[in-house]
Order: C-alpha cells, then structure tokens, then sequence
C-alpha cells in the first residue's frame, strides 16, 4: 500500500487524512523533520511515498491528479509531492537528506527545528529542491480545482469557499475526455461515454478489461458481417459503433481513474488495428457469400489506411522534438486551428478514427460491402493526399534541425532487414544526402513491373533486386534530408502493394485472402515498432527484424516465390509465410509488454488525435 506521510502542525477538522485514505494511502504522521525520514525509511520501497501538509486544503481531485498518477516518477501540487519506487523515490530521500541537513546547521534548538516544518511547508520546499536539481517534477494543471497551504485562519477559510464553489465530480468528469479530438466522438460520443466511463470506475473494472469487451464486441461485428445477409450487416454495423464508444470509455476510464499503465496503452493502440482490420475481412467474407469477391479492395483499404498510418507515425517523430520549427505552412496551422469551424473540418476530412468507423458502420448496415470499401478507399485516399501534402509543404519551408532521437525513430522505422545491412556496409558514393528519392525511383519501377507483366514473370525480379539495393543504400547514411521522414512510408507501400498486386494476378481463390493475412501479420509488425518507439522502449530487437527478413527480405521473397511457383503452389506459399510471420512477431511482441508492465516500466498514454 502507498504511504503518504503527513507534515507539519494537524489542524482539528481538517479532512486531509481521509481524503489520502480514500485515494488508498496508509497515513502517517510526522511530528518533525526527523521523524519524516524515519517513516520515510519505514514505508516499502516497493510503493509510492508522498509528503503531504498538514494543513492542506483543496479538492478530492487535485489530490489524485497531484499523487496518483502512474506515468509520472516525480510529481506534486501545493503542499503534496510524491515520488514512485526507483529513481524518483531516490531523488526524494536525498533531497529530505539535504532538508535535515540544513536544520542541523541551524542554532541547536528543537521547537526551531519544528518552527520551520510548521511554518513553511516541507513537502513544497522538496518538490523547489528536486526542480533546482533538474530533476523532472510533473505539476498537472488544476485549472478551477484548488491545492493551497493558507498560512492563517483567514487564508483557510478562503481556501475552504474555493473548494466549495467548485463541483470537484464535474471537474473530474470533464478532464476525462481528450481535450483534441475527432467531430464525431466530441459531439455524437463522449457527452455520454464519459458516464459509462464513470459508472466502470465505480464497479471495479479496469481500461484494459474494457479495451478487451470493445475487441471482442468488434469481432462480433466482424462475424455478423461474414454472414453476408442484411440482417447480419445491419447488427453488425450496430456492433462496430458499440464497440467504438466502449473504445472512447476505456481511455476516459484510464483519465477518470488515473489508471494508466504500459500494457493497457499497448493493448488500445493494437485492438483499435486489430478490430478495423478484422471488420474488413468480415465484410469480405460476407460479400462472398453472396458472390462478390472484394478482397482485393478489403485489402486495399488496409493497405491504404496502414500507410496512412506510417506517414503520420514518421512525420511526427522526424518532427516532435525538432528544433528552431519556424516553417511558415505551420505557422498558417496554427491559425487556422484558431478559427472555430476550420478546426472541426480539418478534422474531419482526415477520417480519423471516430468518422471512419462511423463511415463504414453506416455503409455497412445501409448499403453492400463493396460500396464500403470504394467509399471508404476515396475518403481515405483523400485524406492521405490531403495530410501528405501538407507535411510535405512544412518539410520543404521548415527551418529546423534534426535530432538525432528522431535521426534513429527514422531508421527503426524503415525495418530494414539483413540484405540492406549487408549491402548498407559497402561503402558507395551517393550523390546529395537525401534517401527519398533513390528510395521512389527504385519502388516505382516494382510496382510498375509487376502492374504489367504476367502473373510468373521473372521480369519483376530484376526490380526487386533493385529495391533491395536502393534498401542497402538507405541504410548507408542517416535519414536527414527533410523528406526522408517519407523512406518508411514509401518502403511499406512497396512492400504491401507487391504483396497486393501479386495475389491479384494469380487470379486463383484463396490467393487475396493469404495475401490479406500477410500484409495484416506484417503491419501489426510495423504498428508494433511504433508504439515502442513512442513508449521510449526503442525499436525492437534486431534478431526480430532480421528473422522476419525485413521489408527488403520479405519483398524480394515474394517475388521470387511468383516467379517460382504456380499460382494453387503461391497461395499455399503465402500462407504458410503469414502464419510464420505472425507467429514470430507476435510471441515477441506479446513477450516485450508484458515484461515491460510487470517490470514496472512507466505508464504512458497517447493523447493525440486518434488517426
């Protein structure tokens, strides 16, 4: 249990112990400097510490937001700071160290030593201390909620009429939806979700539990979907919307409870792929069972809207951490995000992820599967064209430099395997410091090649020794050139669209679906590394990247094995190719996060705009 240790003079009828009982603190109480460090040493070094005044006077809320939160080592508001296990708590009890060491050096008097605890508060004198020290302190923001220490009666009371003009549940309820996020979930979702969310708290479930009924109502969806009838569509169509609100509840269960955590942030990033990619096999199905084969737009779609994904996930980490970003085309953003209405429409024609299920869950219960996915492929095309040329503009007028944390985001993003590592070592003399271009002008050729030759050709297998190569070269020097941050998108694109265009040409049944599972086991890959990257744990292991060949490796295998194989042979190829790398990607994945959250690695959450 959590101890939380109460400093300074108590002050009769105050609340504060059982406001720190309530959020699940066992309370202690210090009557002196020394005392603190001895329940200091006391308290399990296995548990979250705080330091709370005495005399504390402020909201339920800000209490939990100030002492609770998992993603943050170090944290405090006026008169609290806590600190959890390792390094934070480390850096408390050095600092209390400090404290005592300066009461020492005052004149030798105990009711002195006590004075300074009881006039100044101890807790906020630690939290300036860890500040001075450079020491990362997160201080969340209050907005209307109180947190004071009053030095006098007087002060109290003013504090105690702040704290009753605000509705601390209100506050509470609010702060639990994302403060940016799509027209659909603000407006048609979370004016009710954030109650469900509520309602979860106060029965005991968990986000990941939640996460978990929002899969499993989704996969639900998708088999209603394979049915192929119009009931089934209809349900189905029902079902994916159910499960996209009980999506919303989770996150605004984890901001209402404070209950972030490593897996859980791991566990809604991969179901949110996991459901929209599972309803576009559904609907596939379903459209077969009435004799319409769609797979080739089902994946399509994916295929689409996971390089969508890529190009966000690369823009963002080339950029997130840039420096001296004066780029007039951000600047133009920024004031457009300042006009009311343009805000909501930029949101939405970039289909994120709330209009984007909305999309396909009425297209689903009104019209037929193909009629979603040719909807769903123009939106999202557009989209893309929309998003792509706006970064693209940024990156040519930006002024920044590089980092090099995102230097190394760029070449964990490219997953290049062993044949580019190989060819990488060889030291060849490249014109300019860009890699975009060589990196277009050798995937363009592919997948024109394979557009045009026959399903067995060997032509496309001189193109695919060109990709490697161009592969090689993109490892040989840093992706520093301002449109490098393109490289891993352009490289999944190749690699999708071979996957894609070969199935197509094999022209055999069973041929698109393998490929479906393929490009879906290779992508949770690629999504995998992304969220690693953005929970600070670095790319995954290299032994993982060169076993699954990398995207050169896997690409040039695919080719090969056309020109190898008849079609019937391919498809078996394929699958067994999907299984094998699903089975390796996803042991390994599954292996890493779990580690990590029982390992206590830091909490994280993703408050962006959901794409």
């Amino acid at each position: 249990m959590p101890t939380a240790i109460l400093t300074g003079q108590p002050v009769p009828g105050s609340s504060i112990e059982g406001d720190l009982r309530s959020l699940g603190f066992d309370v202690r109480s210090a009557t002196d400097v020394a005392d603190t460090e001895t329940l200091l040493a006391e308290a399990s070094c296995d548990e979250r510490v705080a330091f709370v005044d005495a005399r504390f006077v402020g909201h339920l809320h800000a209490l939990r937001l100030g002492l609770t939160d998992p993603r943050f080592p170090l944290a405090a508001v006026p008169g609290a700071v806590t600190a959890q296990p390792g390094a934070g708590r480390t850096a408390l009890t050095r600092e209390l160290a400090r404290e005592i060491s300066a009461c020492d050096d005052a004149p030798n008097d105990p009711g002195q030593a006590l004075s300074a605890v009881a006039v100044d508060s101890l807790a906020d004198r630690i939290a300036l201390a860890l500040d001075a020290d450079v020491i990362g302190v997160h201080r969340p923001e209050l907005g209307s909620l109180t947190a004071a220490v009053p030095a006098d009666p007087e002060a109290r009371d003013i504090a105690r009429q702040a704290v009753a003009a605000v509705d601390d549940e209100a506050v509470r309820l609010k702060s639990a939806v994302k403060s940016r996020d799509g027209f659909f979930t603000t407006f048609c979702v979370s004016p009710y979700s954030r109650y469900l969310a509520r309602w979860c708290a106060r029965r005991g479930l968990t986000p990941n539990q939640v996460t978990t009924a929002s899969l499993l109502t989704a996969l639900i969806a998708a088999g209603c979907a394979a049915t192929g009838t119009r009931g089934g569509f209809v349900t189905a169509g029902v079902l994916l919307l159910l499960s996209f609100v009980l999506d919303c509840t989770d996150g605004q269960l984890a901001r209402y409870s404070l209950q972030y955590s490593t897996l859980g942030a791991w566990l809604d990033a991969t179901f949110d792929r996991a459901k929209e990619y599972a309803f576009y096999a559904g609907l596939a199905l379903g459209a077969a069972r009435g004799g319409d084969d769609v797979w080739a737009l089902a994946l399509g779609a994916m295929v689409l809207q996971t390089c969508r994904h890529v190009v966000d996930f690369a823009f963002n980490e080339a950029n997130h951490d840039a420096t001296a970003n004066t780029s007039p085309t951000a600047a133009l953003s920024d004031r457009l995000d300042g006009v009311g209405w343009t805000v909501w429409v930029r949101r939405m024609i970039v289909l994120p992820i709330g209009e984007r299920w909305a999309l396909i869950a009425v297209l689903t219960a009104l019209t037929t599967p193909r009629t979603t996915f040719t909807v769903l492929l123009v939106g999202c095309g557009f989209a893309a064209t929309y998003t792509t040329a706006g970064r693209v503009l940024r990156s040519f007028t930006r002024k920044a430099q590089r980092t090099e944390r995102a230097t190394r985001a760029l070449a964990d993003l490219k997953d290049s395997g062993p044949l580019a590592e190989l060819i990488g070592r060889v030291p060849v003399r490249t014109p300019g410091n860009s890699r975009f271009v060589p990196a277009l002008e050798s995937t363009v050729p592919l997948v024109v090649a394979l557009w045009f030759c026959s399903y067995g050709s060997w032509v496309p297998v001189a193109f695919a020794a060109l990709y490697v190569l161009s592969a090689g070269a993109a490892v040989s020097i840093p992706l520093t050139g301002r449109l490098d941050w393109l490289v891993p998108p352009v490289f999944r694109a190749a690699e999708y669209g071979t996957v894609l265009v070969l199935a197509g040409k094999a022209e055999v049944n069973g041929a698109l679906p393998a490929a479906f599972g393929l490009v879906a086991a290779v992508a949770y890959h690629h999504y995998d590394t992304v969220y690693r990257i953005r929970g600070k744990a670095g790319a995954p292991p290299r032994w993982l990247v060169r076993a699954s060949g990398g995207h050169e490796g896997r690409t040039l295998v695919v080719v090969v094995l056309a020109a190898l194989l008849s079609a019937p042979q391919f498809v078996v190829a394929l699958t067994v190719l999907a299984v094998a790398v699903a089975l390796l990607v996803l042991t390994e994945s599954i292996r890493y996060w779990v580690t990590a959250h029982q390992g206590g690695a830091p909490a994280v959450h993703d408050e962006g705009v959901p794409a």
